[in-house]
């Protein structure tokens, strides 16, 4: 009985290990608008993201790949404009906004590095330049790259971007 009893303790402390080990493997990150809002640098973005209705698609399938401008981004616009842009009678130029800031599929910031402009889904181009390893989106440089999302990529940018 008590080899019995020896055997069943030590299989479970044998056994444990090997069971637990399912909790280290890396959680799939969220989609855009969860990756997004679990950063404090980009409360700004979600906001205006809630307020232009986007979460839905921005939630969705994709894949999608955001130029995302952080909270000091918004700080940069002149006094008045975002607060402006977030009331709901500005929610079309909002929208057009924010949906010149994304691009239909998964680009990669090897990939961007190749482009000289990006179709957004607001349906203007934004021009993409590389002077040395300083990648821009228009105006904005590209100040971290390939946040990975379940629905696509992130990559931050310290200006937000104004389509025509």
């Amino acid at each position: 009985m008590r080899k019995s009893l020896l055997a069943l303790l030590i299989s479970g402390v044998v056994a444990t290990p090997a069971l637990a080990g399912h909790h280290n493997e890396a959680k799939p990150a969220g989609t855009i608008v969860d990756v997004a809002a679990g950063n404090a640098d980009f409360e700004t973005l979600v906001a205006a993201v809630k307020a232009a209705g986007l979460v839905e698609t921005l939630s969705g399938e994709g894949p999608f790949t955001v130029f995302a401008p952080t909270d000091d981004a918004f700080a940069k616009l002149p006094a008045g404009t975002l607060e402006d842009l977030l009331k709901p009678e500005n929610k079309d130029k909002l929208v057009a906004i924010l949906t010149y800031h994304v691009v239909a599929g998964k680009v990669k910031a090897a990939d961007v590095v190749k482009l000289d402009t990006a179709t957004t889904v607001n349906g203007q181009a934004a021009d993409i330049t590389v002077e040395g390893s300083t990648v821009k989106v228009d105006n904005a440089t590209v100040t971290a790259t390939d946040i990975a999302a379940s629905n696509g990529v992130i990559h931050v940018i310290d200006t937000v971007i104004l389509p025509d």
